[in-house]
C-alpha cells in the first residue's frame, strides 16, 4: 500500500501578523513546516510527501526540502486551502492509494497519530482526528466572541447549548483512499465550496468520516498566543535536554565496486567492499544516531543475513534509522563527520554528500558536518588500503 502526505502550506497565516509567513516562523531552532513536514518524511509508512507553498516560496523553496532522501515534491497552493489541497492532489504517485493532509500550522502531531489516522482510513475510506469537546459549548447570536487579536463585534448573546458529546474539534492529520479524496475535491470544485478542511468536502460529497482520538498537544498555530505555547512544547519541562551518539566504521578499498560515500557516487578505481553499497559515511552516522536513542546498531536493524539489504542504499539505511530516531520520540539536532581517506580528494563532492545526509535526515544542510582527512600515510588507511568514517550525533526531544 502506497501512502502520499500533503503538507498544507499554501496561506500565509496573516492573522498572525507576522512579516513572513508563519509556517517559516522558527520554533526553538526549527521552522514550523520543517517539523511538520519532517513528521511525514521519517514517518515509515509514507512513501512520498507533496508540499503545497505559496506561489513565489514553491518558485524558491528552502533548500533542505527538495534535496534527496524520501520523494517530496513541491507545489505552488491556490487562493483557498482546498486549491492548494487539490493541486498537490495532482502531483501526487499513480500508485498511491491512501493521502495524508495535514497543517503546515500543526508542527506537533505524533507519528502514532499519523499512523491511527492512516489505519482508519484503510478501514473507513475517510478518518480525521479530532478531540473531544470538554467545556460546555455555546452558541452564540447576535455577533461573534471577541478577544485577543479578533476584530471587535457587536453584542453576542447565548442562542443555546449543545451536548457536548456531540462535539468534536477537528484537527489533522485526515487521511482519505484516493477515490474518496478526489471525489470530495470534485464535488467542492463543482460546488464552489469554500471549507476549512477536506473532511468536510468528503460529507458534502455523502461520504462517511471515521473520527479518531486527537490530542492536546497538536495545536494549531493562529496568533502570538499559540507562538508562545508552541515554544513551551518544543522545550518540555523535564525533558532530556539532548542524547550524543558516536558511530565508526571502514570498509576495504577493492577493484571492481563504485565508491560510495554519503550517497554520491566518487569518480575514482577502486570502491569500498561490504554487504550493502559499503557508503562508509552513512554507515557511520546510522550507528550514531541509534547509539544515541540507545536503539541497538546498525547490525540489529540491518543484518548481513537478510538478503534485502543486499546491495542496498544506505542513504536508505539511514533513511529507516531516522524514522526508528522518530520513534523513540527523539530528533536529530546536528551531525559531524570526518571521512579518514589518502585518495581520491573528497572536497569536490562534501556539499552534495552533506544535502543527501541532510534529506535522508529530514533536517537543514547547516545541521550536517562533512569533512575528509589524510590519515598522513599512516596504517591501511594511510597506504589507501582503506577508508574510515567517525562520527557524531546530538539529538533532542522531539
Amino acid at each position: 500500500m502506497q501512502v502520499t502526505a500533503i503538507v498544507a502550506a499554501g496561506g500565509r497565516g496573516e492573522r498572525l501578523g507576522a512579516s513572513q509567513p508563519k509556517q517559516m516562523l522558527v520554533i526553538s531552532g526549527r521552522s514550523i513546516l520543517e517539523r511538520s513536514v519532517q513528521l511525514l518524511v521519517a514517518h515509515p509508512a509514507v512513501d512520498e510527501v507533496v508540499v503545497a507553498l505559496p506561489p513565489d516560496l514553491a518558485a524558491q523553496p528552502p533548500a533542505w526540502l527538495t534535496r534527496g532522501g524520501k520523494a517530496v515534491k513541491v507545489v505552488a497552493g491556490g487562493p483557498r486551502r482546498q486549491d492548494s489541497v487539490a493541486h498537490a492532489f495532482a502531483a501526487i504517485s499513480d500508485q498511491t492509494e491512501i493521502v495524508v493532509i495535514h497543517d503546515a500550522a500543526r508542527p506537533f502531531a505524533s507519528a502514532s497519530l499519523v499512523s491511527r489516522t492512516i489505519q482508519a482510513a484503510v478501514e473507513a475510506g475517510a478518518a480525521l482526528a479530532a478531540l473531544p469537546a470538554r467545556d460546555t459549548v455555546k452558541r452564540a447570536k447576535g455577533g461573534s466572541v471577541t478577544g485577543a487579536g479578533a476584530a471587535e463585534a457587536g453584542p453576542y448573546y447565548v442562542r443555546d447549548t449543545l451536548p457536548r458529546d456531540t462535539i468534536h474539534l477537528a484537527q489533522t492529520p485526515q487521511a482519505f483512499r484516493r477515490d474518496v479524496l478526489a471525489a470530495a475535491l470534485a464535488y467542492g470544485a463543482r460546488e464552489a465550496s469554500d471549507v476549512t478542511d477536506e473532511a468536510t468536502l468528503a460529507e458534502r460529497a455523502g461520504y462517511q468520516v471515521r473520527l479518531i482520538e486527537g490530542e492536546m498537544t497538536n495545536i494549531k498555530i493562529t496568533t502570538q498566543e499559540d507562538l508562545a505555547i508552541a515554544e513551551a512544547l518544543a522545550r518540555p519541562v523535564g525533558a532530556v535536554a539532548g542524547r550524543a551518539g558516536v558511530g565508526y566504521d571502514i570498509h576495504r578499498l577493492v577493484e571492481g565496486r563504485p565508491l560510495i560515500l554519503g550517497g554520491v557516487t566518487i569518480p575514482f578505481e577502486r570502491g569500498l567492499i561490504g554487504y550493502s553499497d559499503a557508503d562508509a559515511l552513512c554507515h557511520a552516522i546510522t550507528e550514531a544516531i541509534l547509539g544515541a536513542a540507545a536503539a541497538g546498531d546498525i547490525g540489529r536493524h540491518f543484518p548481513n543475513s537478510d538478503p534485502q539489504w543486499k546491495d542496498a542504499s544506505s542513504i536508505d539505511l539511514l533513511r529507516r534509522a531516522a524514522a526508528v530516531v522518530a520513534q523513540c520520540g527523539l530528533r536529530v539536532e546536528n551531525v559531524d563527520a570526518s571521512i579518514l581517506a589518502e585518495r581520491p580528494k573528497l572536497a569536490p563532492f562534501v556539499d552534495e554528500m552533506r544535502a543527501n545526509v541532510a534529506a535522508a535526515l529530514g533536517v537543514e544542510i547547516g545541521r550536517v558536518s562533512v569533512k575528509g582527512k589524510s590519515n598522513e600515510g599512516v596504517g591501511e588507511i594511510g597506504r589507501g588500503e582503506a577508508i574510515a568514517v567517525h562520527a557524531t550525533a546530538f539529538l533532542h526531544a522531539r
